[in-house]
Formats: structure tokens, C-alpha cells, sequence
């Protein structure tokens, strides 16, 4: 086995995010800058981990969902701009604005409460305005109550206005009719704000598939999530004809091998019965690692660069495998769970979910391993 091989890891090639990082650089109009959404530990693949070669390869501002996420990355050396995505609760506001980070604003109300915080700190708090243009989620409807509202923010003494953004619900759609709805919006908001003399430093509104399919929408910055680790965020045939590389595969170990006779059930519920004396393989990895429950009697894994189908249910810690038609399986062969032909992209669509869920899904009891491909000899 690997010398990074425990018990399970997902291992991370920071040298395929160096290639997605160039690749979504491609793709920016000259000046565009770059935001690397971080959310979800990023992505789960562990944005500690990713931020030194983020930092490394020139990424000069950074997004997550949490206040706690942004600290996190605080106290692993980030010095750069930090968004949070979504909503900090007030009880926790005191504590959040020591960390130099951006709150997003969607009402007047809350922004009372954040300048209070700020003023109790003795501090001026980074904000950026969020615009609801059809998502439906947080954000200031765009109509003139709104113009109204970001004037009065706009002069609150204790908050300092970094930005302005929105997102898109359906930018993966190759036809461009709501999203361009939603820019538009967005684009007449800005402007009316502009006429009153309200400018922000930073415009944004462009996620992955926009980067993708709509270079119109790129203003002062974009936000790459899927991209930089290389999952699909549009149709699978568009995605192919792109260069970007999923970073992340994940590897467990055989444990046992047994041979049981024609007829023996096999895991809880007895789910599979065995039609052929058969060669069992068992690994462990379950749905307490994020293996999912409903990869039983349908998944499969790569064990000696062959293909073995889970047979039975997969429990919270362990799953089995056919390897009858595979030679001379034995104890701590090394198992592919996902990576080459077995992708990212491939169990989304066994599973019929999306790319962020199969990912967001690996527990953080897996550990995280980064190797760099580009300087491997």
C-alpha cells in the first residue's frame, strides 16, 4: 500500500487544483479577479489544506458559508479577504467581528445589529451587500424600498460597504434566460445605486457554471466552487470538453478475503444471496465515512485495477465485496472507493445526486492526504 495508507484517506492532488486554477484563469477577462469558495471545509476536501497552494498560485480572495470557517482560515495564517456566504447569528456577532471578516447584508435590521457589534469592539465591519435577483434565498429584493435600505446602511458609521453580489439559480442552463434575467436585475440595481452616488469596490455575480457559459457576467470578481476541484457544475458532455481534473479520490484497504458456497446471504438483511461459490472481500469503510447506505448491492470499488460490486448492505463501518473474479486478492491489497474510471461524476449519477453531495458526504473521521502530482518524479 501507499505510505499515506491508513485504515481509509481521501487523497487530494494539489497539483490537479494548480491545473483547474489555470484553466478557470483562462476563462477571466483581463483585470477579473478570482474568489476561491472554500464552504464546507471546501467542499470536504479540507481547505487548510488547500489554502497554502491557493495562497501559493496568487488566489487574493476567499468565500466560505460559516463565520466559523472564516476563522479556521484565519488561524491557519489567511490575512487575504474573507465573504461569508450565509447568515451569522446575532448572539454571535461580538465574537465574529474580531476576525477581520466580510458579513453578507441583507436587511436594515441586521445591519443595525452588526454595526452595533462593530461599535461595542470598537471596530469597522466589512460588509458586502446581497441582492436577491431569483434565487429566493437571503438577499434584498431589487426594487426601490432596496435603494432606499442600502442608502441607509451605506451611512452607518461602524460598517465599511467591500461589495456587492447576487447568485444565480440556474446558470448551468446553456439558453442563459433566467440567469440573464438575474443579471439584468442585478446590473439595474447597481446602476440606480451608482446614480445616487453608492458604488461598492468589488461587483460580483459569476459562480462555476457561469464562468463556464456566461463570460458577460464576470464584472470586478468571480467565485469559483466546482471548478477548482474539478466537479461538473453543467451538463456531463459540455463539462468533457473542458480541462479540469476532480482533485479528490478515495482509497481504503481489504481486510479479508473468504470464500463462501452457493446460497450464503450476505450482510444485514441478507439483501444478496450468493448464486456461485463466491470470493468475498471485506473492507472498512460505511456510511459512518460517508460511504452511502445506497451504493448495497450497487456500487463497486477497484481492487488490483478490476472492478468488484458491492454485495449486501454497507454498514456504518465496513462493506463487502464480490472479488471472485479477481486473482489473488489478499489482506491489505489497497481498494480503489473513488478515482479513475470509479469518479466523482460516476457515483452522482449511479446515486442520481449531484457532485457536491457525493463529496460534502465524506466524513471528516476520513483523513485528508495532499500530495502535489506536478512533483512527483
Amino acid at each position: 500500500m501507499e505510505p499515506w495508507m491508513g485504515r481509509t484517506a481521501a487523497v487530494v492532488d494539489l497539483g490537479m487544483l494548480k491545473n483547474n486554477l489555470a484553466e478557470i484563469r483562462k476563462k477571466l477577462k483581463p483585470g477579473v479577479e478570482l474568489m476561491a469558495v472554500l464552504k464546507g471545509d471546501g467542499y470536504r476536501h479540507g481547505a487548510e489544506g488547500l489554502y497554502p497552494t491557493l495562497k501559493a498560485c496568487g488566489v487574493t480572495n476567499y468565500a466560505v458559508a460559516l463565520w466559523s470557517e472564516g476563522v479556521a482560515l484565519r488561524e491557519h495564517g489567511a490575512t487575504e479577504p474573507i465573504l461569508v456566504l450565509g447568515d451569522t447569528r446575532d448572539y454571535d456577532l461580538d465574537e465574529a467581528v474580531r476576525y477581520n471578516l466580510d458579513f453578507p447584508v441583507f436587511s436594515v435590521e441586521y445591519a443595525k445589529t452588526v454595526a452595533e457589534a462593530a461599535k461595542r469592539q470598537g471596530r469597522k465591519q466589512n460588509i458586502q451587500i446581497k441582492l436577491d435577483t431569483g434565487m429566493s434565498r437571503i438577499g434584498f429584493p431589487d426594487n426601490d424600498e432596496t435603494l432606499e435600505a442600502i442608502k441607509e446602511i451605506s451611512q452607518m458609521e461602524s460598517l465599511n460597504m467591500t461589495g456587492i453580489f447576487t447568485h444565480f439559480a440556474r446558470a448551468d442552463e446553456y439558453d442563459h434566460k433566467s440567469a440573464g434575467k438575474q443579471l439584468d436585475r442585478f446590473l439595474r440595481m447597481t446602476e440606480k445605486l451608482k446614480e445616487m452616488g453608492i458604488t461598492f469596490p468589488k461587483y460580483h455575480v459569476a459562480n462555476s457554471p457561469a464562468i463556464l457559459l456566461m463570460p458577460d457576467s464576470q464584472l470586478d470578481m468571480v467565485r469559483a466552487g466546482d471548478i477548482l476541484y474539478g466537479l461538473n457544475p453543467i451538463d456531463e458532455e459540455g463539462f468533457k470538453k473542458e480541462n479540469f481534473k476532480e482533485i479528490l479520490s478515495w482509497y481504503t484497504y481489504v481486510v479479508m478475503v473468504k470464500e463462501v458456497p452457493t446460497g450464503t446471504e450476505v450482510g444485514y438483511g441478507g439483501t444478496f444471496v450468493t448464486k456461485r461459490p463466491t470470493k468475498i472481500a471485506t473492507l472498512p469503510v460505511g456510511f459512518a465515512d460517508g460511504y452511502r447506505r445506497d451504493l448495497s448491492n450497487r456500487g463497486k470499488v477497484l481492487i488490483r485495477g478490476q472492478e468488484a460490486p458491492i454485495i449486501g448492505r454497507v454498514c456504518m463501518d465496513q462493506c463487502m465485496v464480490d472479488v471472485t473474479d479477481i486473482p489473488d486478492v489478499q489482506r491489505n491489497d489497497q481498494v480503489t472507493l473513488l478515482g479513475g474510471d470509479l469518479s466523482i461524476q460516476w457515483m452522482a449519477d449511479l446515486l442520481q445526486t449531484n457532485v457536491d453531495e457525493i463529496v460534502c458526504n465524506i466524513s471528516q473521521r476520513v483523513p485528508r492526504v495532499y500530495i502535489d502530482s506536478t512533483q512527483e518524479s
